[in-house]
């Protein structure tokens, strides 16, 4: 099965951040370029593949045909979690998402069957700009207030989209709003106890103060569930004004604060101890950025909603990278990857745990 949308611009990351292909993530591109020849503009060309590198956890590939570039992006290797990394709600999402919010990438092909490549995915546009990473850019270098302005775009952004009306948009039924964080709470508790490879106490004390903490739910948004630095792609001439967000294939209907406490997690401040730093998906160390009250605050003032109860989303947030550490840590025991960046996770799941328990001690 495949779906075609109207072709428009280009795509997702820069040439720099792409590497041949890793051994044991490659495909038969022969059989690919067949299926799509007919389906893509410029598709009848030769094809060179490359991997992009970032990320973790579901693969990103850049095919380049010359004159067109596409990327194509499937779930990981070995089995995953149900619901996870769900190429089919993808490419619903950013099939209409685009309309509303033009920082959303739009989906052009969408394929389920798995004998192309090896499993589901989805081809979408190529958006061109700077991912920032663990270090500014050289794009960035020359400009003092480049953290700042990529901070307030940050959160100005995810202000935006929490106001995106999903219903004019056909998206009602993307998700459960009712009920959602409950959902949450105890499907990461599941999750964790299917992943682990050793007993943790640490995280059935996070759980149970989940449980007993979780403050009443503010009207539905769609959900990014994933919203990080490093999941944005900022104009390579302004870091303040970001021209794409990626990841969409846990977007859903649920609570706007968890995209909130999900970007706290993954932000650091200089003070931050080795464990946040090491968690951060963004520059560490670097006191330019603003601090996570200061995001929160500007969320505030955009939003209008109440972010008394703040903690406990950011809680929520270490809670469930930490199962979704196990979960890629596991993979690699199994040797369903054997992506060596994946070695060091085992001693740093029991940290990211402790960093849970700490915020909800502060709470």
């Amino acid at each position: 099965m495949f779906i075609l949308q109207p072709l428009i611009s280009y795509h997702l990351l820069m040439p720099t951040d792409t590497s041949p292909i890793r051994p044991d993530e490659r495909f038969d591109q022969a059989r690919l370029q067949a299926w799509l020849k007919d389906k893509l503009p410029g598709a009848d060309k030769p094809l060179t593949v490359r991997q992009f590198t970032g990320g973790v956890a579901n693969l990103t590939y850049l095919l380049d045909f010359g004159e067109q570039q596409y990327v194509l992006r499937r779930p990981p290797l070995g089995p995953v979690a149900k619901h996870a990394h769900d190429m089919a709600r993808e490419y619903k999402v950013l099939s209409a998402l685009h309309r509303a919010f033009p920082k959303a990438p739009r989906a052009w092909l969408f394929c389920q069957d798995e004998s192309i490549i090896g499993g589901p995915f989805i081809i979408v546009e190529r958006r061109q700009g700077v991912v920032v990473r663990k270090a500014i850019p050289p794009e960035f270098a020359g400009i003092p207030d480049a953290p700042q302005r990529m901070s307030r775009a940050l959160i100005e952004t995810l202000a935006e989209f929490h106001a995106v009306d999903f219903a004019a948009l056909g998206l009602s039924d993307l998700g459960r709003p009712e009920g959602f964080i409950s959902r949450q709470i105890e499907g990461w508790n599941k999750r964790w106890h299917a992943a682990k490879t050793e007993d943790l106490p640490i995280m059935d004390e996070v759980y149970a103060w989940l449980k007993a903490h979780q403050p009443p739910s503010p009207s539905p948004t769609l959900v990014h569930n994933d919203y990080k630095l490093d999941n944005v792609m900022f104009a390579s001439d302004d870091p303040g004004r970001i021209v794409a967000v990626f990841d969409w294939d846990m977007c859903t209907l649920g609570d706007p604060f968890s995209d909130l406490g999900a970007l706290l997690t993954y932000w650091t401040e200089p003070d931050d101890p080795p464990t946040m730093r090491a968690i951060a998906q963004m520059p560490v160390g670097d006191a330019r950025f603003w601090t996570r009250a200061q995001l929160v605050q500007r969320y505030a003032e955009i939003s209008g909603r109440d972010v008394s109860d703040v903690h406990f989303y950011h809680a929520l947030g270490l809670f469930r990278l930490t199962v979704i550490a196990a979960q890629i840590y596991i993979r690699y025991v199994r040797g369903q990857t054997k992506d060596e960046r994946f070695a060091s996770l085992g001693a740093l799941i029991p940290l990211i745990a402790r960093a849970a328990q700490d915020v909800a001690a502060r709470a």
